[in-house]
C-alpha cells in the first residue's frame, strides 16, 4: 500500500498537471511494492504506467524487450541492453524535454510523415557537461520506443592499425541496417575530432571521414545518438549531419528542486529548507544532485527516520562537491 507521503506526492503532481513526475512517483510506488514482496501489485502498476505513457504504433511490444547480444565481428564493438527507463523518469529542462518528446512522437507516427514524403528525426547530437543526462537520454529513448540500446565500445572500435577503425565503423552501420535500435556513440569527440587539430594524424582524418560518409548514407530505421562533453573538439562538418543538436546545461534552481523532490518522494521533505539545499547544489550536475539526494535518503532510512532534513541533504551535496574538487 502507498504511504501517506506517496499519496500526497501523487495528488500534488495531479493538481499541478505534472504528468511526467506523476508517472515517476507511480513507478517509485511500484518499486517499493516489489521490495515489500508485492510482486503482483508492482507488475500491475508498472503495466498501467507503461500503458498510459505508450503511444506506440500497433504491434509494438508493451513489456521489456528481449534482445540477442552482438555476435561474431560485432563482439567487442557493441554492448546491447533493453532499458526500462522513460523520459518521465528524467528531470529535464522544459526545452530539452519538448525536443526529445518531438523525436519520440515522430518515431511513433513515422508512417504519417512518410505518407507525405517526410522523414522522422533519428540522428541526434547531444552536447553538454558530464552528468547532465546525455547518456541517460539514449536509454530513455530506447525505453520509450521499445527498442534495444546498442552502445559502441570505443576501446574495441578505435585501434592503432591504419584503416581498421573505419572497417569496424562499417560493421556498426551495417548492424544498424539489420537491427532497428538506438545506437549510442558516447564520447563522440574521440571519433569526430577536428581534422585541423594540432595533433591530427592521417588515421584520425580517415576515421572522421568514414563516419561522415556512413552517417550521411545511412538510410536505416535505427536512431543514432552521439554524445560528447566537449563540443569544442568536434569537427564543424559533424553538426550538419544530424537532424537535431540538443544542448544540456547544469540544472537550474527549479530543476534542482524537482530532481531532489522526485528522488525523495517516498520520504517526507516537509522540514527541508529548499533555499539552503539549492545553494549547496548550485554548479553540480543532475547526476550529482540525484546521487546526493539518494545518499540523504539512505542515511534517513538507516536511522529509522521517515523524513529527510536539511542538514543531511546539504551534507550529502557537500560530499558530492568535494568529489569533484
Amino acid at each position: 500500500m502507498p504511504t501517506t507521503d506517496q499519496v500526497k506526492a501523487l495528488l500534488r503532481c495531479h493538481l499541478d498537471g505534472d504528468e511526467d513526475r506523476f508517472y515517476a512517483v507511480a513507478m517509485q510506488v511500484a518499486a517499493q511494492a516489489a521490495r515489500q514482496g508485492h510482486a503482483r501489485v508492482a507488475t500491475e502498476l508498472r503495466r498501467m504506467v507503461d500503458a498510459a505513457q505508450a503511444r506506440a504504433p500497433a504491434g509494438a511490444p508493451a513489456g521489456p524487450l528481449s534482445i540477442a547480444q552482438p555476435r561474431g565481428e560485432l563482439v567487442g564493438l557493441l554492448a546491447a541492453s533493453s532499458p526500462a527507463l522513460r523520459l518521465s523518469d528524467m528531470v529535464l529542462d522544459a526545452g530539452v524535454r519538448a525536443r526529445l518528446r518531438r523525436v519520440v512522437a515522430e518515431q511513433r507516427q513515422q508512417h504519417k510523415l512518410r505518407a507525405h514524403g517526410l522523414e522522422p528525426r533519428r540522428k541526434l547530437l547531444l552536447l553538454g557537461p558530464p552528468g547532465t543526462g546525455k547518456t541517460m537520454t539514449a536509454s530513455a529513448l530506447a525505453g520509450e520506443l521499445h527498442l534495444p540500446l546498442l552502445t559502441t565500445l570505443l576501446d574495441g572500435l578505435i585501434t592503432k592499425f591504419m584503416g581498421e577503425t573505419a572497417a569496424k565503423l562499417r560493421l556498426v552501420f551495417d548492424a544498424m541496417a539489420r537491427t532497428r535500435g538506438v545506437f549510442l556513440f558516447d564520447e563522440f569527440d574521440a571519433i569526430a575530432g577536428r581534422r585541423a587539430a594540432a595533433n591530427d594524424v592521417g588515421e584520425v582524418r580517415r576515421i572522421l571521414n568514414s563516419f561522415l560518409q556512413f552517417v550521411e548514407q545511412d538510410g536505416s530505421a535505427s536512431l543514432i545518438v552521439a554524445a560528447t562533453n566537449h563540443p569544442d573538439l568536434l569537427d564543424p562538418a559533424v553538426f550538419r549531419r544530424f537532424d537535431d543538436v540538443i544542448e544540456y546545461d547544469l540544472p537550474s534552481d527549479d530543476i534542482i528542486i524537482d530532481a531532489m523532490r522526485s528522488r525523495l518522494a517516498l520520504l517526507s521533505t516537509a522540514g527541508v529548507d529548499w533555499t539552503a539545499a539549492v545553494e549547496a547544489a548550485r554548479g553540480l550536475s543532475h547526476s550529482d544532485v540525484v546521487s546526493a539526494a539518494t545518499d540523504a535518503a539512505k542515511e534517513a532510512i538507516l536511522a529509522d527516520r521517515a523524513a529527510v532534513d536539511t542538514e543531511g541533504l546539504v551534507r550529502a551535496l557537500g560530499e558530492r562537491r568535494a568529489r569533484r574538487a
